[in-house]
C-alpha cells in the first residue's frame, strides 16, 4: 500500500537539511516576541538569552505534538509551532501594568497556562466551525495569510532595526534582492534535492554575500554558551491575575482561529484536507503546547503560517521533515551556540527569501479560489469584501486606533477579521434566503442580466 506524502519518511540527509530549512524560515518569528517582552521588562543579557532559548525549546516540543501527535492530540500535518506574535501586545501591556517588573513574567506565564487549558477543553467545539469554511472562504483566508505575511518580509528586507541609519539602505535592499534572485535561479535551473532546498541554499549564499558589507554579525556565536537548559520556573512560580488571564484568553481565541485557517490551508496544499477531527486534534496540540510552554519559561504557541509557504514551494509534504525541524529547535534550546548560528543570517537575507515563501502562500489561496466558483456573483462579492477587510491592518495600521486595546487584539489581525468576514458573508449570500440561487457572471464587473417579471 502506498504511503501518503505526508507520512513519508525521507533519507536522513534530506530530512535534516529540509528540516533545518523550516527552522531558518521561522527562526526570526520565534525569537522576536521574547526579545520584545524581555526588553520591556529590562532583563539582563543573560536572562534575555535564557528566555529566547526557552521559547525555541518549547516551540520544538509543540512542533512534536503537532506533527507526531499522541492520542487525539496533533493534526499530524507538516506544521511548525512557535510563539504567536498575537500575544506580544497584551504581554507588553501586562509588563507596563506590573509595578514590580520581576513579577511580570510569572503573571504572563500564569495567564498563558489558564488560556491554554481552557483552549484545550474548547478545541472539539471550536473545530465544528469547519462546516463554515467552503472553498470560497478557505481560498480567501489562505490568500490573506500570504498577503498578511508579505509586509513581514518587506520589513526584514530593510534591516533589523527601524531606528538604524542603514534601515532601508540600498545595501540591505540589494542583499534581499540578491537572495531572492539566488532562490529563483536555483528553483529555475536545478532539479531534485538542490531545487527542494533552494531556500536554505539561498540563505547560506546571502549570508556569505553579506560578509563584505559588514551585515553579518558573528558575535552571537562567540558569546553563546555551548550547553544550557530552560530550568522550570526560572523566573518564579506562575501568578494568576484575572485581567491578564482575560487578555491572553482573547489572544488564544485569535490564535485558534488563525490555526484553523492554517490547517485548512495546509490540508489543501498537501492534498490531505483537514476535517473536523484533524482540526480538533491540531487545536489540542496548539493549546496543550501553550499550557506546557510556561513550565519551561516559554510563551503561547501556535502554528506558523510562514512555513506553509515553504511546503507549497518545495512540495516536500512529509510531517517527519517538520518533526526534524522541531528536533533542531529543541537542540537550539539546549545549546545556545547552535541557536546563534541561525541568528547569524542577516535580516535582509531572510527578507529576500520571505518574499518567495509568503508569496507562495498567497498563490496557493488564489489556486483554491479558482476552484471556488468565482463565476458566481455572490462569491465574487464575498472574496472582494473579505480581502478588503483583511488588508485593513496592513494598508491602514491606525484604522482601529479609537477602539479598546482588547478589541484591537482581534481587529489588528487581518487574518482573523478577514476570516470572520468571509464566514459571515458566505452565510448571508449562499445560505440565508435564496442565496444559493445566485446568478452567474462572466466578469466581476459585469452587470447581472435583468430578469423577466413573472
Amino acid at each position: 500500500m502506498s504511503v501518503h506524502p505526508v507520512d513519508e519518511k525521507l533519507p536522513a540527509l534530506k530530512m535534516a537539511t529540509t528540516g533545518l530549512q523550516h527552522v531558518a524560515a521561522m527562526y526570526a518569528g520565534v525569537v522576536a516576541p521574547p526579545l520584545i517582552v524581555g526588553a520591556a521588562i529590562g532583563l539582563s543579557p543573560a536572562d534575555l538569552t535564557f528566555l529566547t532559548g526557552a521559547c525555541l525549546f518549547t516551540a520544538g516540543l509543540a512542533t512534536f505534538l503537532q506533527t507526531l501527535g499522541i492520542w487525539k492530540i496533533g493534526a499530524r500535518l507538516p506544521f511548525v509551532n512557535g510563539v504567536t506574535f498575537a500575544g506580544v501586545a497584551p504581554m507588553t501591556a501586562v509588563v507596563a501594568s506590573t509595578d514590580d517588573k520581576s513579577d511580570a513574567l510569572p503573571v504572563i506565564f500564569g495567564a498563558v497556562i489558564v488560556a491554554g487549558l481552557l483552549g484545550f477543553l474548547a478545541a472539539p467545539f471550536f473545530s465544528k466551525a469547519i462546516r463554515f469554511f467552503p472553498p470560497v472562504v478557505t481560498g480567501t483566508v489562505i490568500t490573506l495569510i500570504g498577503v498578511s505575511l508579505l509586509p513581514v518580509a518587506f520589513g526584514w528586507a530593510q534591516g533589523p532595526d527601524p531606528a538604524a541609519r542603514d534601515y532601508g539602505s540600498t545595501t540591505n535592499l540589494g542583499l534581499a534582492a540578491a537572495t531572492l534572485g539566488i532562490v529563483l535561479l536555483l528553483r529555475r535551473f536545478t532539479r531534485g534535492f538542490v531545487k527542494q532546498v533552494a531556500v536554505l541554499l539561498g540563505l547560506v549564499a546571502g549570508t556569505l554575500l553579506a560578509i563584505p558589507f559588514g551585515a553579518t554579525d558573528f558575535g552571537p556565536v562567540t558569546d553563546a554558551a555551548v550547553v544550557g537548559f530552560p530550568t522550570p520556573f526560572h523566573f518564579g512560580a506562575p501568578q494568576f491575575q484575572l485581567a491578564a488571564i482575560l487578555s491572553l484568553c482573547v489572544v488564544m481565541v485569535v490564535s485558534m482561529t488563525e490555526s484553523t485557517a492554517d490547517m485548512l490551508a495546509l490540508g489543501e496544499i498537501v492534498e490531505r484536507p483537514a476535517d473536523e477531527r484533524t482540526i480538533a486534534a491540531g487545536l489540542r496540540a496548539d493549546t496543550l503546547g501553550s499550557a506546557i510552554s510556561p513550565l519551561f519559561n516559554g510563551f503561547m504557541c501556535s502554528a506558523f503560517a510562514q512555513n506553509i509557504g515553504l511546503v507549497a514551494m518545495t512540495r516536500i509534504r512529509s510531517r517527519y521533515v517538520v518533526a526534524t525541524g522541531g528536533a533542531f529547535l529543541v537542540l537550539m534550546g539546549l545549546c545556545p551556540m547552535a541557536a546563534s548560528l541561525i541568528a547569524v543570517v542577516p535580516r535582509p537575507v531572510l527578507g529576500g527569501a520571505g518574499v518567495v515563501l509568503f508569496g507562495s502562500v498567497a498563490a496557493s489561496g488564489i489556486q483554491t479560489l479558482v476552484k471556488a466558483g468565482l463565476d458566481k456573483d455572490n462569491n465574487v462579492l464575498i472574496v472582494a469584501v473579505s480581502l478588503a477587510v483583511g488588508i485593513i491592518p496592513i494598508t491602514a495600521p491606525e484604522f482601529y486606533h479609537a477602539f479598546p486595546e482588547t478589541a484591537k487584539i482581534v481587529l489588528d489581525s487581518g487574518i482573523s477579521t478577514g476570516c470572520v468576514a468571509a464566514v459571515a458573508l458566505n452565510l448571508v449570500f449562499n445560505h440565508l434566503g435564496r442565496g444559493g440561487d445566485a446568478q452567474e457572471v462572466t466578469h466581476p464587473m459585469e452587470a447581472v442580466p435583468a430578469q423577466p417579471i413573472s
